[in-house]
């Protein structure tokens, strides 16, 4: 299997290699010691502006590998679609995809060729507003549906919508609220809408979420405290923290903690992908772990 992921420059957080341009990195973690590799874009692409955050995979009847990649050149907010050449290790720019309601995008999960759910993890654009709206805890952040044809809000109410992710099965979506330090469960209908179905509350700020292949528990990136990952301090960073969440539909889903750290080895990890018990753990602006579970 391919991982793909990618290098981001986020307001406010550490950058450790701040004249670096963004870039997608690939691991197949089905070679015995699976090395990371920077794919190679197409020109006519604006590769020195390109800052990529949430990213997701769509595979075509004809098994062509399709990369969304939600963009953040000059802080807006674009969705850049990118054909995986394989064989070259290469992406080919296809299109950007822009909207009014894509604004302050974090993550998107593509569930057709042109059609994907994206949360926006911010009403306000201004630094200063951004924490006002922290602060006052006003919960106007949403998840939005994107097609050619119709985009359009379908859930609201998060503090700070942030990663998001689909059932196995494709019946539901999961969404991140990181301020919320809650999970919520949402019941996908054939018009694209999304109705509440739970809400997980979790001791910790949830990050980004992906789906066991196997077996379809969540595993989540999380941040342990708060504090530590707005304030840097290089002496005492942020830790880090992995859930992995099953029976997530049943009235008590089993949720257990499979990596912690205090900084040490890891800082503000993010997101956490496991494929045949080996385990990619990614952060917002540090390094990235494997590990054999």
């Amino acid at each position: 299997i391919l991982y793909f992921f990618q290098g981001l420059k986020y307001p406010g957080m550490p950058n450790f290699a701040p004249d670096e341009p963004g870039q997608i990195f690939l691991m197949d973690l089905n070679e015995q010691n699976p090395r990371v590799q920077a794919l190679n874009i197409s020109d006519g692409f604006d590769k020195a502006s390109f800052n990529p955050h949430g990213i997701s995979t769509f595979i075509d009847k004809d098994h062509t590998v399709y990369l969304y990649v939600v963009n953040h050149p000059h802080m807006k907010s674009t969705v850049e679609k990118f054909k995986f050449e394989e064989e070259q290790r290469s992406l080919i720019h296809l299109k950007t995809i822009t909207h009014e309601l894509l604004t302050r995008v974090n993550d998107i999960v593509v569930l057709g060729p042109e059609q994907f759910y994206a949360t926006r993890d911010h009403y306000f654009t201004n630094f200063f507003m951004v924490l006002l709206e922290m602060i006052m805890d006003l919960r106007w952040t949403y998840v939005l549906f994107y097609s050619p044809r119709e985009v359009k809000v379908v859930a609201r109410g998060f503090g700070s919508a942030n990663g998001i992710t689909v059932s196995l099965d494709k019946k539901y979506i999961y969404v991140a609220d990181v301020l919320a330090q809650s999970i919520h469960v949402l019941k996908k209908h054939d018009n694209w809408d999304l109705t509440q179905v739970k809400v997980m509350p979790l001791s910790t700020l949830v990050d980004n979420l992906t789906v066991d292949p196997d077996t379809g528990a969540i595993w989540a990136g999380c941040h342990p405290n708060a504090m530590k990952l707005f304030i840097y301090n290089s002496e005492d960073p942020p830790g880090s923290e992995v859930l992995h969440i099953q029976d997530v539909l049943s009235e008590k889903p089993k949720i257990s903690t499979m990596y912690a750290n205090n900084g040490s080895v890891l800082q503000a990890s993010s997101v956490a992908s496991v494929y045949r018990e080996k385990l990619l753990i990614g952060t917002v602006f540090h390094k990235a772990l494997y590990c054999l579970l």
